[in-house]
């Protein structure tokens, strides 16, 4: 489907968002300084990667402090009952600048495997991946790359795919070049307590079913939180995510994520436009409530189908639409910077609200619907819900987009979408973890 949006804006519009572009944050903030740190031997560092080729079942692998200069992925291979466990994030840091094959910088497999109290630093690759891991715990982990926000860091900073009963606690993750924090195709899964920033995406749930993120942060990245069920993969779609009691602050980030046509590492989140908060992509059964929504420049919370991209929009057992959604009890302040222009998805919140062009929108929805089900969206037929206080007071913009770009229309009018609906979500299987 061709972009529904605007391929050309008024030449005083480009002017002003080419010259916003170039004036977006960036962030070099650092988590920890790991370059006062005692550097290991080389004995110390093969003893390490000794530790997790040699590990078996029920073994403690303990990493003292120090700074490890390592040259080889390390991996835990299909172990059962493991803990990884360094001396502290601000004490332990695993750097893998030097590592010249491979991917992440750690991988793990395995069944109760739990990782906690160390830092990675600059893994060519995602930063720390799990896979077909049945209960993973990651535990005041800090992942990051040290030369801030660059093209060429690492896919994911924690990256859990294909896992069941996942805990994510306490945990950091800056300066990946997709999402800090992203749980992908997996079940049962908890992000609490956490910190993410300088990441193009923040934290990501994608294709995931029964998922709590709260109590975290993200902050200054280009997208706070996502959640997002793509087409294509092993898994086709994901139900229940609650994101509550979180500090979704100031994500106006520059996306620096590799571009689409840079295959094969391209891909959905460099469509996203710097100051936004929470995006919903496609997303089913998904509550999102008292969170602090706050100085996202573009858009609080953004309701979007998968047509939006303007990419195919089939694939078997999945839908492009979102449903099932009750947004309430949030706190919003808006910007008092311009929102962006650099992203098409911008350019339609920008231009096209419904409050006039610059207005930075709280909650925006791009207004496709399954029309088998309704030929009307003020009957809600995917089942939106919002109920937020002082509704009329927020700058809230519905969408119709059906007629393409030469006919964009869009309205104020959320009386619809003003319900309750409930969201089911079960991680009782990862609250011990």
């Amino acid at each position: 489907m061709k972009s529904v949006y605007t391929s050309v804006i008024l030449l005083g519009l480009f002017v002003l968002g080419s010259f916003l572009y170039s004036c977006q944050s960036s962030s070099s903030e650092v988590s920890f300084d790991s370059s006062k740190l005692p550097r290991a031997s080389q004995d110390e560092v093969e003893r390490v990667i000794e530790s997790f080729i040699l590990a078996e079942d029920g073994d403690i692998v303990e990493i003292p402090a120090g700074f490890y200069n390592i040259k080889t992925q390390l991996i835990l291979d299909n172990k059962k009952d493991v803990t990884i466990r360094g001396a502290g994030m601000a004490e332990t840091v695993l750097s893998f600048r030097e590592l010249k094959s491979g991917g992440e910088g750690v991988k793990l497999v395995g069944q109760n495997i739990k990782i906690e109290d160390l830092s990675i630093e600059d893994a060519p690759g995602d930063g720390i991946k799990s896979q077909h891991c049945d209960g993973i715990t990651f535990r005041r982990i800090n992942v990051t790359w040290t030369n801030g926000d660059k093209s060429k860091n690492g896919t994911y900073a924690i990256y859990p795919v294909q896992c069941k009963n996942v805990m994510i606690d306490e945990c950091i993750a800056s300066h990946s070049k997709d999402a800090g924090i992203y749980v992908g195709q997996s079940e049962n899964i908890i992000v609490k307590n956490s910190l993410a920033f300088g990441n193009v995406a923040g934290i990501e749930i994608e294709n995931s079913d029964n998922a709590e993120v709260f109590g975290n942060t993200a902050r200054d990245n280009t997208g706070g939180i996502l959640v997002f069920n793509l087409p294509g993969l092993p898994k086709a779609e994901g139900r229940g995510t609650k994101i509550y009691d979180n500090d979704i602050i100031s994500n106006n980030h520059i996306n620096f994520a590799t571009a689409l046509n840079e295959e094969p590492n391209g891909n959905t989140v460099t469509l996203i436009p710097p100051g936004s908060g929470l995006i919903l992509l496609a997303a089913k059964d998904v509550e999102i409530f008292n969170n602090r929504i706050h100085d996202n420049k573009t858009v609080g919370i953004a309701i979007s189908n998968y047509q939006i991209t303007g990419f195919p929009a089939e694939a078997p057992n999945w839908s492009p639409f979102t449903s099932n959604i009750f947004i309430h009890d949030n706190e919003y302040k808006r910007s008092l910077k311009l929102p962006d222009l650099s992203k098409e998805f911008g350019q339609l919140i920008s231009v096209y609200n419904a409050h006039g062009k610059g207005k930075t929108q709280d909650i925006i929805y791009d207004g496709f619907w399954d029309k088998s089900l309704s030929q009307d969206i003020k009957t809600n037929p995917m089942n939106v819900c919002i109920q937020e206080e002082n509704m009329a007071d927020l700058h809230f913009t519905l969408f119709d987009l059906w007629e393409g770009e030469e006919n964009i229309k869009s309205y104020k009018d959320y009386s619809p979408f003003e319900c309750q609906t409930n969201i089911k979500s079960d991680v009782s299987a990862s609250l011990n973890r």
